[in-house]
């Protein structure tokens, strides 16, 4: 899933450290700032020696990556993915960039990258295959329409969105959130990415779709010429709100160090500056009743 946002909640350093299982000693220890530590753990570890190999999607969009460029450093992913590198110890320089789809980087096996961002939601079931990094993003979930159907009556309330015909991204989380909070009166159509689900949108298949906030927000501005963003769920309509993790082959050797580096930069500060500068905080997105 992927784009722009709303309410953003990282979870207390606490939390993270005592669901990662990492305590302030991994991150710091005396005689020895944070990088050089962190260069010593990713020592050996990577998959070109000196160079930390990153993959996300291509293309890759606005918000998460500005003009397709990772490398840039610009856009909410872009620029985590260069504050992570620098808590392991890696200058710009030393950071490689490859692309890799969403479907083949969620399966098991080999990967040709040492972690990869994309928004990969944090399941239990994809953490039997991979690895994730704790938590850099948790996202709330939308509903995007278009404006006929707001024309239609289609209002922020569940009520209103049963009656709505659904598409929905199969891979995602999207599929449980809409059966959990809405239950449609009809089955939705469930397409193989969030492409075919906007395309579906386009050619009037579906009135409706879930995306994370960004996302909705993003499409609705660029990708729909009538796009709407009807409303967004509060996070206690969901077990969790969806959570992003930076994504490792399972037992990968990198992970500890890879946690290191979140949970550094959500401690410092550094996480919630990039969020600001490319994440909006108010969206004026109602509130689905």
């Amino acid at each position: 899933m992927k784009l722009h946002r709303s309410v953003l909640k990282f979870l207390p350093l606490l939390t993270l450290t005592t669901a990662m299982g990492i305590t302030a000693v991994g991150i710091t220890t005396m005689g020895a700032s944070l990088p050089a530590r962190a260069a010593d753990c990713a020592a050996g570890k990577t998959i070109k020696d000196g160079t930390l190999t990153i993959a996300t999607g291509n293309p890759a969009y606005f918000p998460w990556v500005m003009d397709n460029d990772p490398s840039s450093g610009k856009g909410f992913e872009a620029a985590v993915a260069y504050a992570v590198a620098e808590k392991m110890g890696f200058s710009k320089d030393q950071v490689e960039w490859t692309s890799a789809s969403f479907d083949q980087s969620i399966q098991p096996g080999t990967k040709d990258f040492d972690f990869n961002l994309q928004q990969f939601s944090i399941t239990q079931e994809r953490e039997k295959v991979v690895d994730f990094s704790a938590p850099y993003y948790s996202a709330a979930m939308a509903v995007l329409v278009r404006k006929g159907a707001v024309d239609n009556g289609a209002e922020p309330t569940v009520a209103s969105l049963k009656n709505l015909k659904w598409g929905i991204d199969a891979n995602t989380t999207a599929l449980k959130m809409l059966q959990d909070n809405i239950m449609p009166t009809s089955d939705p159509l469930l397409y193989d990415d969030n492409v075919n689900v906007t395309e579906a949108m386009k050619a009037n298949q579906i009135d409706a779709a879930l995306f994370d906030l960004p996302t909705a927000l993003y499409l609705a501005a660029v990708v729909l010429d009538d796009g709407v963003v009807l409303g967004q769920f509060p996070a206690d309509r969901t077990e969790t709100p969806d959570q992003f993790g930076l994504l490792m082959e399972e037992g990968s050797a990198l992970k500890e160090c890879v946690d290191n580096a979140v949970l550094a930069i959500t401690n410092d500060g550094s996480l919630t500056k990039i969020e600001a500068q490319w994440l909006q905080e108010t969206t004026g997105v109602p509130v689905i009743k």
